[in-house]
């Protein structure tokens, strides 16, 4: 197994879930009992009892969850789950693409060309 291999390898052997993912947990225990109920109790630390909801991680012992909350990963989580996600709309105007001819994106050559089809 060459050195790239081994590199993605690792990368995708510890790929928690998105945020996004995350924030539909959240929002419906129903999402999140799907997730749980897709691995099996055996399988997971601490017969799958302690998990820490922000983070998506399953702990041995119920110390090892409190010890977890109160670290900075954890917290620093947390405050990423608060902030609003950016929109498909604002990715594509931060790059210069027009979405619709509405509001401050709306160039004047539209303006211009839709006056000459009118007439």
């Amino acid at each position: 197994m060459g050195v790239g291999n081994k590199r993605t390898m690792s990368k995708t052997r510890r790929k928690t879930r998105d945020l996004d993912q995350i924030k539909a947990d959240l929002r419906s225990p129903k999402h999140l009992a799907q997730y749980k109920n897709t691995k099996a109790s055996e399988d997971l630390p601490g017969l799958g009892k302690w998990y820490c909801t922000e983070c998506a991680k399953w702990y041995e012992t119920e110390v090892s969850l409190v010890v977890h909350r109160k670290g900075k990963p954890h917290k620093r989580r947390v405050k990423q789950l608060r902030e609003e996600p950016y929109t498909q709309k604002e990715a594509e105007a931060a790059i210069g693409l027009q979405t619709d001819n509405e509001g401050p994106y709306r160039s004047e050559k539209a303006v211009s060309t839709e006056i000459a089809m009118a007439t």
